[in-house]
């Protein structure tokens, strides 16, 4: 069990890290075009995802944002609707954990393709 230092929420493993490409395999933003991983919540098990689960979002008039009005943000969606994007198969594969010169790196269950 993995526990954050400081505020000793349990923390979730999750098989994807930042600037991966992904495909959501499952929900309404279902295809096969790869796209980037933004954000991970390790906290909740949750990712934002590059064009997916889009919001509208009202902003007040800011210093930042001096016009104010609606903008379009990604909300987080369950880490378990993505896979990594394999190059090889060219969709979204499973991983596993393998030990490689040492080091612990994600590898593709079909293509054997490293993604660390």
């Amino acid at each position: 069990m993995l526990f954050n230092k400081n505020s000793q929420k349990r923390l979730r493993k999750v098989h994807v890290k930042k600037g991966d490409k992904v495909v959501v395999h499952s929900g309404q933003y279902k295809s096969t075009e790869p796209r980037e991983v933004l954000k991970v919540d390790g906290e909740t098990g949750k990712v934002i995802v590059q064009g997916v689960n889009m919001r509208w979002k009202h902003q007040k008039r800011s210093p930042q944002n001096p016009k104010g009005g609606r903008v379009q943000i990604e909300i987080a969606i369950d880490a378990s609707k993505v896979l990594l994007f394999s190059e090889k198969l060219s969709k979204g594969t499973r991983t596993k954990m393998q030990v490689v010169d040492g080091k612990r790196v994600r590898v593709g269950v079909k293509c054997g393709t490293q993604f660390d």
